[in-house]
């Protein structure tokens, strides 16, 4: 492909920004992390939040880059990449995180983020030519998949571990299950960072693409992807507590045994879809999870209300992001 000019300070500014994602990324998802492990008492608040990043950095060394590949190179074609659509991509991203963060809804980050490069590659290319339908689809097909997933794996722990503790008492398995949602939290933190800190990668890989300070058969440069899992892990750290309670409480009561059913079922589904390189919303997969768990108690336990809004914020992500990302393209072309 044939690259473009861009000044080192403009690469700099667009890699701070696209790290400054991440962290929020860290930081609005931290809640999908560790929403069912507070709320079930396991951990403080303070406590989980560092369990979580601390697990979101390990996923540096566990997974491939193929989620990174798949942002980089398979959403929209990489010769129309330039500075302009970096810049109103990760606007558009950054400006429905913060709308939606505010509000306290749960929505995804990563549909935000593809939102917003298909939307900055429209306004550049000012057809829908540059997009990449196979990436494309396979990600939207995932807005379905990853919940459904998380749904099915959810509920069917909770009745394989029903099953099996049949005979416990109720003290005994609460018992069990705190101890091992520390694992299903890590787990599913894993595959958080896995999944989530890639994107970023992929975006800053573009970008070092179009300006030539990557050849396009080369591999992602190790200071992206260490700098990436760290803007993650701090974010994380930071937390999102907002979304905390809406995650945790608000959807459907849950006990460390549910915890650790939704976690573990949140956190296979993660681990298939960054294997098959598929970006998937962690809150996406995580909300199905849990509310798999709470059907299967009882269909009233789940608050279908709360979980329909959350379906809206779906709905709406990547139209939304996309429409900010192209008015964010042409106010970069106007700055600079």
């Amino acid at each position: 492909m044939e690259t473009v000019q861009i000044g080192f300070w403009v690469i700099a500014g667009l890699v701070v920004v696209a790290l400054l994602f991440d962290f929020m990324n860290g930081f609005h998802d931290a809640a999908n992390a560790i929403a069912t492990v507070v709320s079930t008492g396991v951990l403080k608040p303070h406590q989980a939040v560092a369990w979580a990043a601390f697990f979101n950095f390990v996923a540096l060394f566990i997974f491939q880059l193929k989620v990174a590949s798949t942002v980089g190179k398979g959403i929209i074609d990489p010769s129309v990449v330039d500075h302009y659509l970096i810049f109103g991509a990760l606007l558009g991203a950054i400006a429905w995180n913060v709308v939606t963060w505010y509000y306290g809804i749960p929505s995804s980050s990563s549909h935000a983020l593809i939102g917003g490069i298909v939307g900055a590659a429209i306004a550049k290319a000012g057809s829908t030519d540059s997009l990449i339908g196979a990436g494309i689809w396979k990600t939207v097909a995932f807005i379905i998949i990853s919940p459904l997933f998380g749904y099915i794996l959810g509920s069917l722990i909770l009745v394989v571990v029903a099953w099996v503790c049949r005979n416990k008492t109720q003290r005994r398995v609460d018992k069990w299950f705190r101890r091992l949602q520390l694992v299903s939290a890590a787990l599913y933190s894993l595959g958080h960072g896995g999944n989530d800190a890639q994107k970023t990668v992929g975006i800053i890989w573009m970008l070092l693409i179009a300006a030539g300070v990557t050849a396009q058969g080369d591999p992602v440069p190790m200071w992206v992807v260490v700098l990436c899992y760290m803007a993650i892990g701090l974010g994380t750290l930071f937390g999102g507590w907002r979304i905390v309670k809406t995650m945790g409480q608000r959807i459907t009561k849950l006990k460390p045994v549910g915890g650790f059913c939704a976690e573990t079922g949140g956190a296979i589904t993660l681990f298939l879809a960054t294997s098959l390189g598929i970006p998937v919303s962690t809150t996406h997969t995580i909300t199905g999870a849990i509310v798999g768990v709470g059907s299967v108690r009882r269909t009233a336990a789940v608050r279908w209300g709360v979980a329909g809004s959350i379906v809206w914020a779906w709905v709406l992500t990547i139209p939304c992001s996309a429409l900010i990302a192209a008015g964010g393209y042409w106010l970069g072309r106007g700055l600079f």
